[in-house]
């Protein structure tokens, strides 16, 4: 092989190991930028996630963001917000007071047991009743402002019961006894309230609210969710020292059972109500 021939063999040589050497750059220099791309849309990824999560995070829950609805009033009803409900004969010289919160399975016993003698009596006209309706058993401290996060069922029944007492007094109280029946009462652990379409079912074992369309609509809505809101804030900020449920007020005395923790019965109940009717 001559001296020329191998001079341009090593020409060549470089030029191929050279293209190679430029092609091999070019290729970690798009490597490197797919690598810093994607990092780039990670981090956005990972910030917008973030921020979305901050952004619905701030957002306030919807029974938050009801507290500042104007009230809608159920008919029946009187006093600030309507929050006055009495259900009775004019008749009825005295009025007790029944602080009740939908989700208490205190008050769902009280009801079974003693419900039809309140009933009774108020038909009899021995006395009148005003209801006030807490959620505490919700987490609410409406007293404060707060929504809790326990549970909504409480406020959702009492919304649907102010969609009751819309229909007439009568309907709210078949309505209240049958959400409190051994039947429909869930136990207190399950907010199987907040669920409209078991509020409605319930309703259907009420004549005047069976397949009642305004009342469903009412209910789905949320027509009474202020209302029940308003209601509630009523029972945190009552005068008679009522911090739990069922309570019972007459003439600005709680009415007691006859022992420490004594459950109501009917008996026990018609013993105390009696004696305050006297006083």
């Amino acid at each position: 092989m001559s001296k020329r021939n191998t001079q341009a063999a090593k020409s060549a040589a470089r030029e191929r190991l050279r293209a190679e050497r430029e092609r091999e750059a070019k290729r970690a220099k798009v490597k490197r930028q797919v690598v810093v791309a994607c990092s780039i849309v990670g981090v956005l990824a990972a910030a917008g996630g973030i921020g979305y999560a901050v952004v619905q995070a701030s957002k306030p829950s919807y029974w938050e963001a009801v507290k500042d609805d104007k009230v809608v009033t159920p008919a029946n009803t009187t006093g600030t917000n309507g929050t006055t409900v009495v259900i009775g004969k004019d008749s009825a010289k005295k009025t007790l007071k029944v602080y009740e919160d939908p989700r208490c399975p205190v008050c769902a016993s009280f009801e079974q047991a003693a419900g039809s003698v309140v009933d009774k009596d108020v038909e009899a006209g021995k006395y009148k009743i005003q209801f006030i309706g807490g959620t505490f058993l919700d987490g609410d401290q409406l007293k404060e402002g707060k929504i809790g996060a326990n549970a909504e069922g409480s406020k959702n029944a009492m919304s649907a019961m102010g969609a009751a007492l819309n229909v007439s007094p009568e309907a709210f109280m078949e309505y209240k006894t049958a959400l409190y029946s051994a039947k429909y009462h869930p136990e207190e652990s399950d907010d199987k309230f907040k669920d409209d379409d078991y509020l409605i079912e319930i309703a259907n074992s009420v004549p005047a609210l069976k397949n009642n369309t305004k009342f469903e609509n009412a209910v789905k809505k949320g027509t009474y969710d202020a209302w029940a809101l308003a209601m509630s804030k009523t029972f945190d900020t009552n005068k008679d020292g009522v911090t739990g449920t069922p309570s019972f007020v007459m003439d600005g005395k709680q009415l007691q059972t006859s022992g420490p923790n004594q459950p109501w019965t009917a008996e026990e109940f018609t013993s105390a109500v009696t004696a305050a009717l006297k006083g």
